[in-house]
C-alpha cells in the first residue's frame, strides 16, 4: 500500500518535516523505476516530493545512472499527469517498457491497474481513462514478456496484499481470467516481522536467466522498518514459486535505513545489475520516502546484493 501522509512545516524558504530539512537534491520518489531507452536512463515512481506541485508520475534522465536531471516529464515534469488517463488519486508504482514500437506505463490508480502509452518516454502517457477489469481492487502491475506471451504481475487485495500472475491479452487490454495463479503471499518471519492481521507481500518485479525466473518482491507494511525485498524462484511464468532461503536480500540490515523496499531491476553498464528502490526519510519518519540503488549479483547460486554499492540517487 503506498498511501502517503505527510505532515509539513514551512521554514522560511525551506520545506522542513518534523524540524529536518528537506534535502534540495535528494529524488523522493517511492515504488522507483528505471526504464533505459536510447542510452538515456528514465526514472519514474510514486511522487513523494511536497515541493513539487501536481498528481501523477514525474520522470527523471540521467546517462549513467548516477547525475539525474528533472523532473523532465512533458506536462510541467510528469510523463503522465492527473486528467490524461484514469485516476483521481493513489498514483502508485508505475512500469515503464517498450512494445510494438510504442512507449507503455503499468500504473496503479485508485486502487486499480491501468495501462497508458506515449511515443515518448517523457510522454505525455493517455489512455481512455479505463482500468484494468477485476474482480478485486489490484495494485503494482509488473508486465513481463517470455516467449512473446505478455504476464501481468500484480497484487490483489484479497486477505492481505498477495503477488498473482496471469496471462494478458495481445493487446494488453485486459488479462485472461482462466489463467490467474497466487505467485507470493507474506508468512511469518522476516515478511510478517508485526504479526499483523493483513500480511503484505508486494512490488514484484520478475527476470529469467538460465532458464530459471526470479520474482523479487517486498514484504511487510511499507511503513513497517522491517519492509524488505526476497525472492522467489521458479521453472514456470505462471509459477510454482519456491521462496529463497536466504532472502530478505535487501532490508535495514544491510542498508543501515528503514523500509528498504519496493523496486525494479535495472541493466546499467557493462551488464551490471542494480536494484532501484525506496527507504524511509529517516529513522523516526516514513515520508517522503528516499530513492536509491544497490548493485545486486544474480547466478546460479542466487541472488545477492553488494552492500558497499548502496547510494542515494540525487539531482
Amino acid at each position: 500500500m503506498k498511501h502517503i501522509i505527510i505532515f509539513l512545516v514551512i521554514f522560511f524558504s525551506g520545506m522542513t518535516i518534523f524540524g529536518q530539512e528537506l534535502e534540495e537534491n535528494q529524488i523522493y520518489l517511492a515504488d522507483p523505476t528505471i526504464f533505459q531507452d536510447n542510452g538515456t536512463y528514465y526514472l519514474y515512481g510514486t511522487k513523494g516530493d511536497p515541493r513539487i506541485e501536481g498528481e501523477g508520475f514525474l520522470v527523471y534522465t540521467s546517462k549513467n545512472l548516477k547525475d539525474w536531471e528533472g523532473p523532465a516529464g512533458a506536462k510541467g515534469g510528469f510523463a503522465l499527469k492527473k486528467g490524461d488517463a484514469f485516476g483521481t488519486k493513489g498514483f502508485w508504482a508505475p512500469q515503464i517498457f517498450k512494445h510494438q514500437g510504442k512507449y507503455y506505463m503499468a500504473y496503479t490508480a485508485n486502487e486499480n491497474i491501468s495501462i497508458a502509452t506515449s511515443d515518448s518516454p517523457l510522454g505525455p502517457f493517455t489512455n481512455n481513462g479505463k482500468a484494468l477489469e477485476a474482480p478485486v481492487r489490484q495494485i503494482d502491475p509488473f508486465i513481463f514478456f517470455d516467449k512473446g506471451k505478455p504476464y501481468l504481475y500484480h497484487v490483489r487485495l484479497k486477505e492481505g496484499n498477495r503477488i498473482f500472475v496471469a496471462e494478458m491479452t495481445e493487446d494488453l487490454s485486459a488479462i485472461i481470467p482462466e489463467t490467474i495463479r497466487e505467485c507470493i503471499n507474506a508468512q511469518k518471519g522476516w515478511e510478517d516481522t508485526q504479526d499483523v492481521e493483513w500480511p503484505v507481500a508486494e512490488g514484484p518485479t520478475v527476470t529469467k536467466k538460465e532458464g530459471i525466473y526470479y520474482l523479487l518482491y517486498s514484504a511487510n507494511d511499507f511503513r513497517n522498518p522491517d519492509y524488505a525485498v526476497g525472492y522467489a524462484t521458479s521453472a514456470s511464468p505462471l509459477g510454482p514459486w519456491k521462496k529463497a532461503e536466504d532472502s530478505p536480500i535487501i532490508s535495514k540490515a544491510n542498508t543501515g535505513e528503514n523500509g528498504s523496499g519496493h523496486g525494479d531491476l535495472i541493466q546499467g553498464e557493462n551488464g551490471k545489475l542494480y536494484y532501484i528502490f525506496h527507504t524511509h526519510y529517516s529513522k523516526e519518519v516514513v515520508h517522503p520516502r528516499k530513492t536509491a540503488l544497490i548493485k545486486l549479483n544474480l547466478n546460479s547460486t542466487g541472488v545477492k546484493t553488494d552492500p558497499d554499492s548502496f547510494e542515494w540517487l540525487k539531482l
